[in-house]
């Protein structure tokens, strides 16, 4: 009888078990980096969505951060801060669904930019001769009437020889929907007359007879009108020079864009305390 050869016990399978388990954590890991990918897109597109929202009700101011605009494109959350350089009308409606009937950022900011484009052919004259200045900010369109231009020093009254270029902007000024609100501001010269006792006073007397003015003689809707008196505590240059100080001796025109409050709200009877604190602003109804 032929003898069976002994059999050797082969001590390497466990290699087999070992390159299994390697492979399925392979597999394992490969699933977690595919799912945190596929997260992270979708959470930096709400980021995207929640900010872009906020930016149209005007919270917070607009980037020109670059971001990807293709949806198989991670967005890190360090570049969701957006939306100034996107095409509102095509690359953000792939990244965002606008909220049809509610937001209408795109069209407002349109209306703006056509109410500076008359304004500047209005009153042409006057911002050659740096009497006249205009800027885009938050709370709207901004048209700076120079105290220069416009009044003599310590009046209220707007120079006779002004009048062509308010009823020229007045007439620009009727024609558009939104609020407007007239601000008062002064340097930081202290002022003491017969009539004024302070700049507070003086600003806030300018920005009321310019409400009057575009009531009575243009006939501007009180409704859309409200005034503010801020004194020399908003200035735009510095007050340490003469040239500083003629810039902040202005009257600003605001055209306010849509979600801005032409009026303090009423609580329980008492007035909201305006922003900027310290501002004096007298909502302005029948002159």
């Amino acid at each position: 009888m032929k003898r069976k050869p002994p059999e050797h016990v082969n001590h390497e399978r466990w290699l087999v078990s070992y390159a299994d388990f390697i492979t399925l954590l392979f597999a394992f890991f490969v699933v977690l980096y595919s799912s945190s990918q596929v997260d992270k897109r979708k959470a930096g597109r709400l980021a995207l969505a929640i900010q872009v929202a906020f930016q149209e009700l005007g919270v917070f101011q607009t980037s020109n951060t670059k971001i990807p605009l293709k949806d198989e494109d991670a967005i890190p959350f360090e570049n969701v801060q957006v939306v100034e350089n996107i095409n509102k009308d095509t690359d953000l409606k792939r990244i965002v669904n606008p909220m049809k009937g509610v937001l209408s950022s795109a069209s407002e900011s349109q209306s703006l930019q056509e109410a500076q484009a008359a304004i500047q052919r209005a009153l042409d004259p006057e911002i050659h001769r740096h009497e006249v200045t205009m800027s885009m900010r938050r709370e709207g369109l901004v048209v700076s009437l120079k105290e220069m231009g416009f009044f003599d020093s310590g009046s209220a009254t707007v120079r006779p020889g002004s009048l062509d270029a308010i009823s020229r902007l007045a007439v620009v000024l009727k024609q558009r929907p939104e609020n407007l609100r007239i601000e008062g501001h002064t340097d930081n010269i202290p002022i003491h007359t017969a009539r004024f006792a302070s700049n507070w006073e003086l600003s806030t007397s300018r920005a009321t007879d310019l409400i009057q003015l575009l009531i009575m003689q243009y006939g501007l809707p009180p409704s859309h009108l409200s005034a503010a008196g801020y004194g020399e505590f908003h200035p735009v240059a510095d007050n340490g020079t003469p040239e500083g100080r003629a810039q902040n001796r202005r009257l600003d025109v605001v055209i306010l864009a849509p979600f801005q409050p032409v009026a303090p709200s009423q609580q329980n009877g008492n007035p909201r305390v305006p922003e900027p604190a310290g501002a004096l602003e007298p909502s302005v109804g029948h002159p």
